[in-house]
C-alpha cells in the first residue's frame, strides 16, 4: 500500500500484530460491533497510548483483546493508510512467541489462516497488501551469475531447490540471447514443479520485457525503478533499494518487497545503525543482501527487516 502524506489530518498511531504460528499461519481478527468498518477482517491490535512504546502498546492490545501474553515482537512493517474516520500509521510488528490461547475477549471471530490460502471477507483495506506480504519467505536466494550454458543454470536451480529453497531471484548475464531464454523456459518449468517462486531480475528478460509463462516475477535494480521504466503487471515484483526514497517509490510502484544490499555491514559496526533506521521506517517488506549470512537472520530481524537474500554455495 502506498504511504500517504497526511497533510492537517492528525495521525493515529496503531500497533499491529500478525501472530506467526508454528506452521506459518497468522491470525486474524474480525471487528467488533460499534467500530468503523466492524466485521471486517484485520491483524489484531490497537492505538499506541502515551508513554508507550510500539511494542509495549501491541503486548496491551493482545492481553486485553485476546488474553494472550506477548514474548517478543518483531518490526516489520511500517505504512500509512488513510480511511474516512482517520488516518493511521501502521506499525506491523511479527510475533512468533506468546503464552495462552488467543481467544475472542471481545466477541470477536477469529482464524488462523494459512500464507497464500484465501483470506475471510471483508478484509480490512489496510490488511490487503499485508496478506501478500506473509507469503514471502524469510529467506530468498539468488543464481550465480556465472553460467555460460543453459545448463548449467537450470543445475544450479534444481540443486538449490532441491534443498528447500523457495524464492529464487534469477540473473545469469554470462549467458547469451539464446541460452538465456532457453534456461528461462527450463527454469520456469522447474520452480513450477516445485511450487516455488523464481522472479527474474529485468537485466536478463528480453527487450520486450516479455516472459516466459511458468515465471512468477520480476526483480528492478534500482535504476529501473528510479527512471519509472517499468509498471505493475501481474505476478510479483521486487525491487533493490538504497536510500528511503527509493522505498517510498517502491512503495508507490505496488512492489511485494524490497532488497537492500548489505555489503560488509555487521552487527555492532558504524553502518548498522543507519541500516537498522532504513529497517525501521520501510512500507514494504525489506530483504538484506550482501555478505550476511543464516547466521544474522535473527539480528537482521530483530530491526525490522524481513529477512535475508543470500546466494546459496552448492558445495
Amino acid at each position: 500500500m502506498t504511504p500517504q502524506a497526511a497533510g492537517p489530518r492528525p495521525v493515529t498511531q496503531v500497533a499491529v500484530g500478525v501472530l506467526v504460528r508454528d506452521d506459518g499461519a497468522v491470525l486474524l481478527a474480525d471487528r467488533p460491533a460499534g467500530k468503523p468498518y466492524a466485521g471486517y477482517w484485520e491483524f489484531p491490535g490497537g492505538k499506541i497510548e502515551g508513554g508507550e512504546s510500539i511494542a509495549q502498546a501491541l503486548a496491551r492490545e493482545l492481553a486485553e483483546e485476546l488474553g494472550v501474553a506477548v514474548q517478543e515482537s518483531l518490526p516489520w512493517v511500517t505504512m500509512d493508510y488513510d480511511y474516512p474516520h482517520a488516518y493511521v500509521r501502521l506499525h506491523f510488528r511479527r510475533i512468533y512467541a506468546w503464552t495462552g490461547a488467543p481467544r475472542p475477549v471481545e466477541g470477536q471471530r477469529l482464524q488462523f489462516l494459512s500464507p497464500g490460502k484465501e483470506p475471510p471477507a471483508p478484509l480490512l483495506p489496510a490488511a490487503v497488501p499485508a496478506m501478500r506480504w506473509i507469503q514471502l519467505p524469510t529467506v530468498t536466494g539468488c543464481s550465480q551469475q556465472t553460467a555460460t550454458r543453459a545448463e548449467e543454470a537450470v543445475q544450479w536451480l534444481e540443486n538449490v531447490l532441491g534443498r528447500g529453497l523457495r524464492q529464487v531471484i534469477w540473473h545469469e548475464p554470462r549467458l547469451d540471447d539464446a541460452q538465456r531464454m532457453v534456461a528461462l523456459a527450463a527454469c520456469g518449468r522447474l520452480a513450477a514443479a516445485y511450487g516455488a517462486r523464481l522472479l527474474v531480475d529485468v537485466r536478463s528478460l528480453p527487450v520486450d520485457g516479455g516472459m516466459p509463462p511458468d515465471l512468477t516475477g520480476r526483480l528492478l535494480d534500482v535504476a529501473a525503478l528510479r527512471t519509472g521504466s517499468h509498471r505493475r503487471t501481474g505476478g510479483w515484483l521486487g525491487t533493490m533499494v538504497e536510500t528511503a526514497a527509493d522505498l517510498a517509490s517502491a512503495a508507490a510502484l505496488g512492489c511485494d518487497f524490497a532488497i537492500l544490499d548489505a555489503a560488509r555491514v555487521r552487527p555492532g559496526t558504524p553502518q548498522w545503525g543507519p541500516l537498522a533506521e532504513l529497517c525501521g521506517m520501510a512500507p514494504l517488506p525489506l530483504y538484506l543482501a550482501g555478505e550476511l549470512d543464516l547466521a544474522y537472520l535473527v539480528a537482521t530481524q530483530a530491526v525490522g527487516a524481513h529477512g535475508l537474500v543470500t546466494r546459496p554455495s552448492l558445495a
